[in-house]
């Protein structure tokens, strides 16, 4: 891999791990424009990196947020912040249950299968449109809305589906705040990330070795800097309703990447 792909990838994981227009889909697609041989299969440790870097983009928009929370939960509390963290917690369960007993199958999802991520991609276009459409509220996110949206997340874990899309429309869809669907979706995956990183390091399949320290920093710096300009700017798209710009993306990329997986076949 190199210099170029490096920024490549890290701007399209950057941008498409905010905007719902799925960030894995987008990756995916990449991988087949660039070629196989462009980025091997050993880039595990580069798409560590990046995910590690769009969660840290999360954390630098989001801290202000971060801090009342461990300032809540440090009060020993039952208050707003300790139950937003166990609203977090909740929503992690289906991700963590499909990622422990299902990564296998998980994974061999991936690997340029085209066809699959258009199919998703369109499905990610309806969410959206439907979501666009949901009237806007000043509901807060309940306990059951929290597990609920946590198995939209586990569903996004397929190539093509938008995380931040689909846990996005799906807490609109259940009648919450536009604003504060997306500070809990933005704020649901941080954890997510940072145990699926301590999970690999610890379990010996991330290796210092198995990654050019170069094209690391420079992807990480791509993927920090678009993910903070995507993050922020998600923000205020989600309350100004625009969510029907990214559904006729998804839907036009979608359709493209059915046919050329169909026909590729």
């Amino acid at each position: 891999m190199d210099v170029l792909d490096a920024i490549i990838l890290g701007v399209i994981q950057g941008l498409t791990e905010f905007l719902p227009v799925s960030s894995s889909g987008h990756l995916e697609l990449g991988k087949a424009i660039l070629g196989d041989s462009t980025v091997p299969e050993e880039s595990l440790l580069f798409t560590v990196v990046l995910h590690f870097a769009t969660a840290l983009s999360t954390v630098v928009v989001f801290r202000k947020d971060i801090i009342d929370l461990f300032k809540g939960l440090f009060q020993f509390q039952w208050n707003e912040e300790t139950q937003f963290c166990t609203k977090i917690v909740l929503s992690m369960i289906p991700a963590v249950i499909i990622g422990l007993f299902f990564e296998e199958q998980l994974e061999s999802l991936f690997g340029g299968n085209i066809l699959l991520v258009g199919m998703m991609l369109i499905i990610t276009a309806l969410l959206l449109w439907l979501a666009d459409r949901a009237k806007d509220t000043q509901k807060p996110v309940s306990f059951s809305n929290a597990f609920t949206i946590g198995i939209a997340q586990a569903i996004a874990m397929l190539p093509g589906i938008s995380r931040s899309g689909a846990t996005i429309s799906t807490s609109v869809l259940l009648g919450n705040d536009k604003s504060k669907a997306a500070r809990f979706s933005f704020l649901m995956v941080v954890p997510l990330i940072f145990g699926k990183i301590a999970k690999d390091i610890l379990g010996g399949d991330l290796t210092v070795e198995s990654g050019n320290f170069t094209t690391l920093f420079i992807g990480f710096v791509a993927a920090f800097v678009s993910g903070l300009v995507a993050c922020t700017w998600m923000i205020k798209l989600v309350k100004k309703s625009k969510l029907s710009w990214f559904a006729i993306y998804c839907l036009i990329v979608g359709i493209i990447a059915v046919g050329f997986g169909y026909y590729s076949a």
